[in-house]
């Protein structure tokens, strides 16, 4: 795996929040993945990053050097975008446009298709970020039009001022893949707990 703005974000987004669980919040994404995501990134850097404690998560002395390396990339990733994203707009020509955001997500083809057949002639874009927050503010701030996120059960999502929500999907379905050879992968239906004992990779 190499190393993307995305894991820089995540970072310091543990970091601020000095949780896990506050972190995911923010990042509007579940605590197993970012736990995921954080243990993925330490195995590329070779050490944690973060003292993992009953009181929250503190950066380790790697974990500060990284840091201190990431805020800057990060800042400068989000300058950059909205640079490009500011001078692309001056220099397009005018009419109809529709600038959509998304999380990942399984239904958002279906939603840009139906969308390009009911809008002909409109110039539709997709932003796709691992953060519905991220999204949301730029929603607020006049850079998307509209975003598609999902909200985790338990962390509720904080809307910015003067922006309203819709529920397009009340509960998106969920799977887990298993191997043919796995005990459970006959049965019809498998509980959760019957996988309580097996490695998992959350995505």
């Amino acid at each position: 795996m190499e190393l993307e703005v995305r894991h820089l974000k995540a970072l310091c987004a543990i970091a601020d929040a000095g949780s896990l669980h506050q972190a995911a919040r923010r990042l509007g994404v579940s605590q197993p993945s970012l736990t995921t995501q954080l243990r993925r990134i330490e195995n590329v850097l070779g050490a944690e990053l973060f003292f993992r404690e009953r009181t929250g998560c503190r950066p380790t002395s790697l974990g500060r050097s990284v840091l201190s390396r990431a805020r800057p990339l990060v800042d400068g990733m989000s300058d950059l975008v909205a640079a490009a994203l500011a001078e692309a707009e001056a220099t397009m020509p005018h009419g109809s446009r529709l600038r959509i955001g998304s999380t990942a997500s399984r239904v958002i083809g279906g939603w840009l298709r139906r969308l390009r057949v009911a809008l002909p002639g409109t110039d539709i874009s997709l932003r796709v970020d691992v953060s519905a927050h991220a999204l949301l503010r730029s929603v607020a701030a006049g850079r998307l039009d509209v975003a598609f996120v999902h909200e985790v059960e338990g962390c509720p999502l904080t809307l910015p001022e003067g922006l309203e929500q819709r529920v397009l999907v009340d509960r998106e379905p969920q799977f887990i893949s298993l191997s043919r050879d796995h005990p459970a992968a006959r049965r019809r239906v498998v509980e959760l707990g019957d996988l309580a004992g097996d490695p998992w990779m959350v995505d």
